[in-house]
Parts: structure tokens; C-alpha cells; sequence
């Protein structure tokens, strides 16, 4: 009887073995879906959160082309009220237009380039250099620049300074001697 025991425990502890074996390796198993479950989780809010950092670029931008269409015909209001000088009901109209114009381009993300002071070439466009008191200042502006939401929709194309430097002095060159002074003259 004794041996039938031993048998039995022997059967029950190699039951207990091999199911604490199953078991672990149901663990094993469960911990690895797991942590596949997690970095797709993980991959799909970094999937979601890019896309909706791009949709939210594209929507920035969506309208440039028609702003960048619409600073033509600021442009044009610009020169229209440069050569007046008039105060007229119409002239009035037409600053009224373009102030109009502006409020609603500066609504949806347009601001102009500051264009004075130091030249810049990430947001300006020298298209000719003048001799000037000081290197790289903006002297003359013959186009506005914009930025639309940040972003340089159109560069201001500028004048810009050279500093005068005085020529230098003509130095005899190395092996010219000077002219000899004429002692025969008596």
C-alpha cells in the first residue's frame, strides 16, 4: 500500500510540475501579448497624435494661395494711394478697402516683415547694395514681405547698405625705387 501511495504522490507531484510548467508558460505568453498590446496601443496614439499635428499644419496653410493671390491686389491698393496726394471721399474708400483687406488676412495668420533696421536674409531679399554709414541695413523697400502662421509666404525685397570705405593709398611696389632727384641742374 505504501508503494501504491508513493506512486500516487510521485503521479500528483508530476501533475502539479507540469501544470506549474503550463502555467508559466501561460504567463510567459500572457506577459508578451501584453506587451505587444501595449506598443501597438502605444503606435496608434503616436500615429493619431501625428496625424492630427498634420492635419492641423494643413489647415494652417490650406489658404496661402489665395493670400498670397490676395497681397497682389494689396500691392495694387498700396501703389493706388502712393500716387495721390489727394484726401478724397474716394481715396478714403480705398484706404477703407485695404484696412479692411488686412483685418481679415491678419485674422487668419498673416503679419508683414519689419522691414527696417538690420538686414535679414531669412526674411528679406537684397536686390541691390547703395554705399551707406553702416554694412547690411535696409535702405529702401520696393516690396512688403509677409509670414502666414510663422512661415515666410513672401520674402520683402529690399535695398541694402554697404559701408564706404575709403580707398587705400597707392604704395610704391617692392623693387620700385623712387624717382632720383636731378643734381645736375646748376
Amino acid at each position: 500500500m505504501t508503494d501504491r501511495k508513493e506512486k500516487k504522490a510521485q503521479e500528483a507531484e508530476a501533475a502539479t510540475e507540469s501544470t506549474e510548467a503550463q502555467l508559466a508558460e501561460a504567463k510567459e505568453l500572457a506577459d508578451k501579448y501584453l506587451d505587444m498590446a501595449r506598443r501597438l496601443q502605444a503606435d496608434f496614439d503616436n500615429y493619431r497624435k501625428r496625424t492630427q499635428r498634420e492635419n492641423e499644419e494643413v489647415r494652417k496653410f490650406a489658404c496661402s494661395s489665395i493670400v498670397q493671390d490676395l497681397l497682389t491686389v494689396v500691392d495694387d491698393l498700396d501703389r493706388a494711394l502712393a500716387s495721390t496726394d489727394e484726401d478724397t471721399v474716394l481715396v478714403q474708400g480705398v484706404r477703407g478697402v485695404r484696412s479692411n483687406l488686412m483685418k481679415v488676412l491678419e485674422a487668419n495668420g498673416l503679419e508683414e516683415i519689419p522691414s527696417e533696421g538690420a538686414f535679414d536674409p531669412n526674411l528679406h531679399e537684397a536686390l541691390c547694395m547703395v554705399d551707406g554709414e553702416e554694412d547690411g541695413m535696409i535702405a529702401e523697400v520696393f516690396q512688403k514681405g509677409y509670414t502666414l502662421n510663422g512661415k515666410v509666404l513672401r520674402y520683402s525685397k529690399v535695398k541694402v547698405t554697404k559701408k564706404n570705405e575709403p580707398a587705400p593709398e597707392a604704395e610704391p611696389a617692392a623693387g620700385d625705387e623712387p624717382a632720383a632727384v636731378d643734381q645736375d641742374k646748376e
